[in-house]
């Protein structure tokens, strides 16, 4: 352990800098449903963002024939829904549409720990099984700073 006071250059780092992790939502064999938790502590003393790359979801159009041989359509939904320490900040469902979840949440340092629930559902038209899909969920941790970047 060290503390630098100053400024140090480096082209070679052995650490984390930004930290990612990414999960697989869980699912049966044709459809997504279940609860991602992600928690984040508040164990730095620097401001840090959390960043969520976009999470791409749908659901399915399906064809059906009757018994008179006529053409129909019933549609599997999916639905995403996130909560940030409890609060929703995102809820959509789609059908055969794909829906889209980023995010950047600010994580100031002191405020405590940082909670992020994600859950997927799915259902069918007429309680059939649906056929659902959701992409990973990745988390990106960085260290909230401006220092070298220009944006004009």
């Amino acid at each position: 352990n060290c503390q630098i006071k100053g400024k140090l250059s480096a082209n070679q780092i052995e650490g984390d800098i930004v930290k990612t992790v990414s999960k697989s939502f869980p699912r049966t064999n044709s459809y997504a449903s279940g609860t991602i938790t992600v928690r984040i502590s508040d164990d730095q003393k620097f401001d840090r963002q959390v960043m969520i790359p976009p999470v791409l979801f749908r659901g399915g159009k399906h064809e059906n024939f009757n018994s008179n041989n006529q053409q129909s359509y019933w549609y599997s939904t999916c639905r995403l829904r996130v909560t940030r320490n409890g609060q929703e900040i995102f809820n959509q469902s789609t059908t055969d549409a794909q829906g889209v979840f980023s995010s950047v949440i600010d994580m100031p340092a002191g405020q405590g720990t940082l909670t992020l629930t994600f859950t997927v559902s799915s259902s069918g038209a007429n309680n059939w099984t649906p056929t659902t899909s959701i992409s990973d969920l990745l988390v990106v941790v960085m260290k909230k700073s401006t220092a070298g970047i220009s944006i004009s």
